[in-house]
């Protein structure tokens, strides 16, 4: 047995009570403490549903506090960053979209809800860093905060000019913007790097639009696309247990017991 801690969260304070709390068993009862990478724990999950992943998959990992796509050849010892978002997680996009349509925080979930009701080509809002002049040194990244502004003016003329705000269609064209960039550069990366293996993980894996457009697009192009229930998309002790098990079952050394949070870990530091 042995005692696993994820590092690296959003919001560092949130783990200092819980990062904390296992330091004391571990020693006395010979439990080993592991501190593992919790952007990469949103991927490692998958494990707990499809089994091992296989060597030379692509991960993509989107919440509220981060969107980064990885290449795994293994996701105990050997992960590569390829892009991530500039500005704005998808999560927090959806958030601030939600502000703006006057709905409930987060807005993400509501959000969500609304644009099934909405026309997802009803406002041609921009997709970007997708542009051919984009493709060599952004191939890979992500940018939301000029999509937000931009649902943000289009709101803001509707209202000038007296119009009543069509915000299912708001919501359903803005989340069709968000996913289509999101499985574009991720299907785009798989091709590119000869993966066939696509897993998606955080809390913004929990998208409808988003899972159903990586799983039609994934099919399209034979990439075996692998998205976890809905109960493993937020954060959870689970994901965590995933890792810390790759971690042991590749014979890692553990962790010191003075480990700390570490916000700024990079994701290509698995354990430490």
């Amino acid at each position: 047995a042995c005692v696993r801690r994820g590092r690296r969260p959003r919001l560092g304070g949130l783990l200092l009570v819980g990062i904390a709390a296992p330091k004391a068993p571990p020693l006395p009862r010979g439990r080993p403490l592991y501190g593992v990478n919790h952007v990469v724990g949103h991927a490692a999950v998958d494990e707990l549903v499809h089994g091992e992943m296989p060597p030379r998959s692509m991960a993509l990992v989107v919440s509220g506090g981060h969107t980064s796509l990885l290449l795994v050849d293994d996701i105990a010892t050997d992960v590569t960053e390829l892009g991530h978002t500039l500005d704005d997680a998808a999560g927090e996009a959806f958030d601030k979209v939600g502000r703006l349509l006057g709905l409930p925080y987060p807005g993400g979930p509501h959000v969500d809800r609304l644009a099934r009701e909405g026309d997802p080509e009803a406002i041609a809002f921009p997709r970007a860093l997708t542009a051919p002049k984009d493709r060599e040194r952004h191939a890979y990244d992500f940018s939301f905060s000029g999509l937000k502004t931009a649902v943000a003016r289009w709101i803001e003329a509707c209202e000038d000019s007296g119009r009543e705000v069509p915000v299912a269609d708001v919501a359903a064209s803005f989340a069709a913007a968000v996913a289509d960039v999101l499985v574009a550069k991720t299907i785009d990366a798989c091709q590119r790097h000869g993966v066939e293996t696509l897993v998606i993980g955080g809390g913004f894996s929990a998208n409808s639009q988003l899972r159903e457009l990586a799983l039609e697009r994934g099919a399209a192009a034979g990439i075996d696309v692998r998205i976890p229930p809905l109960k493993h998309c937020t954060d959870n002790g689970a994901m965590i247990a995933a890792l810390g098990s790759a971690v042991v079952r590749r014979g890692v050394r553990p962790s010191p017991l003075d480990i700390g949070v570490d916000s700024a870990m990079s994701l290509s530091t698995i354990s430490v």
